[in-house]
């Protein structure tokens, strides 16, 4: 059996962002109107459905307050500046209220219009501001990070309750980043203004705080980058942010505020203080203003709190009771020992954000992140077991109640289960084939950054798959199918190493697309290889079929395998991402994957403005 000497590849994964479809169509349903335009012209890149009812073109838009729309943004294209007015809709319409920002979107100037009425759409008794508020909470929630870093010192959660209001929702975020070594970025800001267009603030700020994290994580560092980003930006200037660096291992904190209130920290004894900050101006709004940074300490069993201004004001309390108000309902929460442990930690935040609602509604975002560092570390798992099939339910057992511990989502938790119970399938029906029943060892560990790595060995013989083993033998397509990177190797006995990367995701996933595609995608076994054929449109739906495809005929990865591609008459990005995961996977065990696309035609260009030449054999 081949080796791998070098690191594990990354195994196709659900996207931990959801993607620019899901936006898309959150978008074309609103009921404001929504143009995307650009200069000269001006021209419409883009139109929702009730823009469209009001004129699909720049020429047709509306009149508002006796000012022509079209005007209007003719201005913002030419000047670069925003432009907000309201007023009645074309002479005898609704009040409605107009918002143009530019937008940087290639060579030609950019913008994009937002009309909205002002008038309440609310129903009776309804706590939201109508379908507009439905919207703009929809919008915000797919900008919000999906997941959060899972570490084994550090339990982070995080929660978002849009305003009751649809015209005031919309701008607060939270989100936290790992950056290696066992260290965090941990923010949360609030973006100038509100609905659609303080939701798109609202990325934009939260994409560039992640690119100048990843860059240079000193916190000063970062919040000079966000004051160029927002100088720039009219939308953004003015946001609020609190950024920090935390050492998970050491509990070692630098942290700094632009116009934010600080964090609450909560000790493992229950004091619980506001963390000392510097005021400062928001971002963008001063040249060059200094960035004082701050350090302090999370000790074993404390938990920082950071918080929008909205938690504060929803319970409808002044400012200083308010804070009070957090400090008793974080300490609450934070006494009682359910909600430190396994997947109860990872609806804290959710737990303080809702002891600070009230019945009367929201007045603002309430956004809160919390990060618990633990009292102890997990320790890792062994476990020496006989490789026999009455085995496994133990193995099921004492690694799920691990994984538990550790705070890992149920639907993770059961596909690492699997994996590893198809591992030690292998090893009890294929080590000691005639025979008696040898030794099998399971072992688990987290590292600092919350790579879980899994390995089950046993001292027996290793058999490489049948070509085509029909029905069974699919126990290596399934571990690759579940965790990040898989390697075998038969050496001294067989050792079957299985690492992924721990998230703290909801447990209910958001739907995958789902239907018919224009491509077909099968696997001949007639030559020396066997080789996937595909043909036909290579698209979202139909990439997923590759990557099956790919997997099956090749064992998990662990057998030489070709593509044929010369039927292909359209090569996604979602394609070219299984290629990629694949060939990746065949780097690691010690083989090739062998590429076949015509020279000149678009697949075969495709490929190699990809770079996967260096990492396939095009044919």
């Amino acid at each position: 059996m081949s080796t791998s000497q070098g690191s594990f590849p990354p195994g196709p994964r659900p996207a931990e962002d959801v993607g620019p479809a899901a936006l898309v169509a959150a978008l074309e349903d609103a009921p404001s109107a929504l143009w995307f335009v650009a200069g000269p012209g001006p021209r419409t890149l883009w139109a929702n459905a009730r823009a469209r009812t009001l004129g699909p073109t720049p020429h047709d838009l509306p009149v508002v307050g006796d000012r022509p729309v079209a005007d209007v943004v003719a201005d913002v294209l030419r000047t670069g500046r925003p432009v907000t007015l309201s007023g009645v809709l074309a002479g005898d319409g609704p009040e409605v209220t107009v918002a143009v920002r530019p937008l940087a979107a290639g060579a030609d100037p950019a913008a994009v219009l937002v009309l909205e009425s002002t008038a309440e759409d609310q129903e009776p008794g309804s706590p939201r501001g109508g379908a507009s508020g439905d919207v703009v909470e929809e919008v915000q929630h797919s900008l919000l990070p999906p997941s959060l870093p899972l570490l084994p010192d550090v339990r982070l959660s995080g929660s978002y309750h849009p305003a009751s209001s649809g015209r005031v929702a919309g701008g607060d975020w939270y989100d936290a980043v790992s950056l290696g070594h066992g260290r965090l970025a941990l923010v949360i800001g609030d973006a100038v203004g509100s609905g659609v267009p303080a939701a798109s603030a609202m990325s934009r700020l939260r994409g560039a705080m992640r690119s100048s994290a990843l860059r240079d994580p000193a916190p000063a560092a970062v919040l000079a980058a966000l004051d160029d980003f927002a100088a720039q930006m009219d939308d953004v200037q003015g946001a609020s942010v609190f950024y920090a660096v935390l050492d998970a291992a050491t509990g070692a904190l630098a942290y700094a505020a632009a116009g934010h209130p600080p964090p609450l920290l909560v000790e493992a004894d229950g004091r619980a203080t506001r963390l000392p900050v510097e005021a400062r101006p928001p971002l963008g709004t001063v040249r060059g203003a200094a960035t004082p940074v701050a350090a302090a300490r999370l000790e074993r069993g404390a938990t920082l709190v950071l918080y929008s201004d909205g938690a504060v004001a929803a319970a409808g309390l002044p400012p200083a009771a308010g804070l009070d108000r957090l400090t008793a309902v974080a300490r609450a929460a934070l006494a009682d020992p359910e909600t430190l442990g396994g997947e109860a930690a990872a609806g804290l935040a959710a737990t303080i954000a809702a002891g600070m609602l009230t019945g009367g509604g929201r007045p603002d975002d309430v956004a809160v992140l919390v990060a618990h560092r633990r009292a102890r570390s997990v320790e890792a798992l062994r476990l020496d077991l006989l490789a026999v099939p009455a085995a496994l339910p133990a193995v099921r057992r004492r690694l799920s109640a691990w994984l538990t511990a550790l705070g890992m989502g149920e639907q993770d938790r059961v596909g690492v289960v699997v994996a590893v119970g198809e591992a030690c399938a292998n090893a009890a029906e294929h080590a000691y084939r005639d025979a008696e029943p040898g030794p099998m060892q399971v072992t688990a560990a987290v590292d600092v950054d919350g790579v879980l790595t899994v390995t089950v060995h046993d001292e027996g013989t290793w058999r490489p798959p049948d070509r085509d083993p029909g029905d069974r033998g699919r126990g290596l397509l399934i571990m690759r199918q579940l965790v990040d990177g898989m390697v075998v190797r038969g050496e001294h006995g067989t050792t079957v190493t299985l690492r992924t990367r721990l998230r703290q995701t909801p447990d209910q996933e958001p739907e995958h697309p789902v239907g018919g595609s224009g491509a077909t995608v099968v696997v001949d076994r007639e030559g020396a290889d066997p080789v996937v054929r595909a043909a036909g449109d290579v698209d979202l739906v139909s990439s997923e079929q590759l990557r099956i495809r790919l997997l099956e005929a090749s064992h998990g990865g662990t057998v030489r395998v070709e593509l044929d591609l010369t039927a292909v008459t359209l090569f996604s990005s979602a394609a070219v991402r299984v290629v990629l995961a694949v060939a990746a996977i065949a780097e690691a065990e010690g083989w090739r994957l062998v590429v076949h696309a015509p020279d000149g035609g678009v697949t075969r260009h495709i490929l190699e403005v990809s770079g996967l030449q260096r990492l396939v054999e095009l044919r």
